[in-house]
């Protein structure tokens, strides 16, 4: 049976008691992490989120305190007195391997049925079953590390950004659905029978209101929700330190980032970060990398073979040119022991099921070219495509056309980071670059139609303001992206704070006067009392600790995250509610 703990009152966590501390007496709490009974002698490792430390219980303990320690199992809460000795046998495999402590008084103070998993560090149990008892794998130390490691991050978020004259802000959650890119998670309001509120995307419109009240420095650890399909980087509700300025342009604000980097790196992992980060435009990134979020631990760069082979006989090739597209390719260096033609027929897979027709191939081997595609090719045609791929014997190149070059690049893109996980050629680091100047626009196919890149409150570049009206592939905006390895970390822009400047981007985007007025009119409203200038970002605080601690998902960072389905295993959230609750919502009829 348990037992209270009056009395009791810790002195000390398990993790942090050194050699320094021998003859003094502690009281300590924790879990049972394993029980070994010797018979004569007991041992109990006692764990808490500090660590594990090693309670002792011999011949001179008393009966009473060693009958409990032998009815000790695994996870039974302890509450512990007793004296820290040196230990004869020491160990080197924990902190605290110097000592023990010589318990004389033990209390168990919650007993645990046996668990559904061994609660250990880099646990083999199904990512599923841990979930489902996430409590219990929230226990294991190499977690509790993240979410610890999670909290100094934001604790030194919030140092930096006091230091810097920054004043955090809470916006509202429920909030009027505003299009922001995402699907909004909708809250039907009982009150207002038919209406619903949003959950925030982002508090992008709170925070350039907040500008406008005279905060001229706005900083928040957000909470944001975005109903979207998941992946190892997303999750359906997120959090973003978010930040906006007045008075200020893209350099300031790109300066700022640099700075909060280069500190919370070293803050919490002691590790400098080399400032400033290179900068490249939208266009340079993805014509070199594929990728609006390039990784850089690693070459593999696109190259461009559209002018060397648009005269040539191929079909595939001479369509895509004539067709406006292009013809690029990757040289994956020393590639042709692991690219075999099956392996090629695999990856050739992959990049069709991310929407290329097809991909052309070259390996160099010893005794000379093997291609897909050499027949339709005269020896010159060959050569000079090798040579454009800088190839040598031992490298495969792969190539994709298609009539739209934006799909050549980001099937690329995605062929060069799978061939280089294969290849194993990521190297450890953490590499941070700005990208900028982005098109303002990209065109959805689904619905056929110019949407924001970004969101339609940035601001378009100065030079693009003669082609507002015109082409409007040539608008680019003040809007900037910090990636780091590959992931997009952070996401900002300059913001339109002109009334009529705001007028004829909505109507570019095809909103009416009304229907822009309807959505964002209190924006806009704001905007003729004396909008200062000003821009900011939102950085990922998930995503951020994730790269910190080398992590592959989301769901280490996060204490209670949700899996692909978007649902949550420990709550079984989400899950039907009363037809009360319905009708009182007014989402089904009284009378059902």
């Amino acid at each position: 049976m348990a037992e209270f703990m009056t009395g009791m009152k810790r002195t000390d966590y398990c993790g942090n008691l050194r050699i320094a501390d021998v003859g003094r007496q502690v009281t300590l709490f924790g879990w049972t992490a394993k029980q070994r009974d010797l018979g004569q002698l007991i041992f109990i490792d006692l764990r808490d989120r500090t660590g594990i430390v090693q309670l002792s219980f011999d011949d001179s303990t008393d009966k009473s305190v060693f009958e409990k320690a032998s009815k000790c199992r695994s996870e039974f809460v302890l509450g512990a007195v007793g004296t820290v000795m040196e230990r004869s046998a020491k160990s080197n495999k924990i902190p605290t391997g110097d000592i023990e402590v010589k318990v004389t008084e033990l209390r168990i103070l919650g007993e645990s049925e046996t668990p559904p998993f061994e609660i250990v560090e880099n646990s083999n149990t199904s990512e599923l079953n841990r979930l489902t008892y996430r409590y219990l794998d929230l226990r294991r130390p190499d977690l509790q590390h993240n979410i610890i490691l999670r909290h100094k991050i934001a604790k030194a978020t919030r140092d930096y950004f006091d230091e810097k004259g920054f004043i955090e802000i809470e916006t509202p959650m429920l909030i009027k659905s505003t299009p922001e890119g995402a699907r909004d998670f909708l809250v039907p309001s009982r009150i207002h029978k038919g209406s619903f509120y949003a959950l925030p995307q982002s508090p992008q419109i709170y925070k350039q209101l907040c500008m406008v009240a005279g905060f001229d420095k706005y900083m928040q650890i957000a909470r944001c929700f975005r109903d979207e399909d998941l992946r190892a980087d997303r999750q359906p509700e997120f959090t973003q330190i978010d930040i906006e300025m007045s008075f200020v342009d893209m350099e300031d604000i790109l300066e700022l980032g640099e700075g909060f980097i280069k500190y919370v790196f070293k803050k919490t992992l002691d590790i400098d970060i080399p400032t400033p980060f290179p900068r490249y435009t939208y266009n340079e990134v993805m014509s070199r990398y594929g990728s609006d979020k390039p990784d850089t631990r690693f070459g593999m760069e696109l190259f461009d073979l559209t002018d060397t082979v648009k005269d040539t006989d191929f079909a595939v090739f001479k369509s895509a040119v004539d067709g406006g597209g292009s013809v690029r390719g990757i040289t994956a260096k020393g590639g042709l022991k692991t690219y075999s033609r099956k392996e090629i027929d695999k990856l050739t897979e992959t990049a069709k099921g991310i929407g290329a027709k097809g991909m052309a191939w070259i390996r160099m081997t010893e005794n000379g070219i093997a291609s897909s595609f050499s027949k339709f090719m005269t020896e010159e045609q060959m050569q000079a495509i090798i040579q454009k791929a800088n190839a040598e014997t031992g490298d495969v190149v792969f190539i994709i056309a298609d009539t739209n070059d934006t799909n050549v690049m980001s099937i690329l893109g995605a062929i060069r980071l799978e061939a280089a996980k294969k290849l194993n050629l990521i190297k450890d680091g953490f590499n941070f670059l700005w990208v900028v100047e982005f098109p303002f626009f990209e065109f959805d196919k689904e619905s056929g139609e110019w949407v924001a890149m970004h969101h339609p409150f940035t601001s378009p570049t100065d030079e693009a303001m003669a082609h507002l009206e015109g082409d409007k592939s040539k608008v680019y905006a003040k809007a900037y992206d910090m990636v780091l390895n590959g992931i997009e970390l952070s996401s900002g822009s300059i913001r339109i704070t002109n009334p009529d400047l705001q007028k004829r981007m909505f109507s570019m985007l095809g909103l009416s006067d009304e229907e822009a007025y309807k959505k964002f009119g209190f924006l806009t409203d704001a905007f003729k009392y004396g909008a200062p200038p000003h821009g900011g970002m939102g950085i990922g605080l998930d995503r951020l600790v994730m790269q910190m601690i080398k992590a592959n998902t989301l769901r280490d960072v996060v204490a209670f995250p949700k899996v692909q389905n978007a649902s949550e295993p420990m709550t079984n959230a989400p899950s039907p509610v009363d037809t009360i609750q319905l009708k009182e919502l007014g989402l089904i009829a009284e009378n059902n």
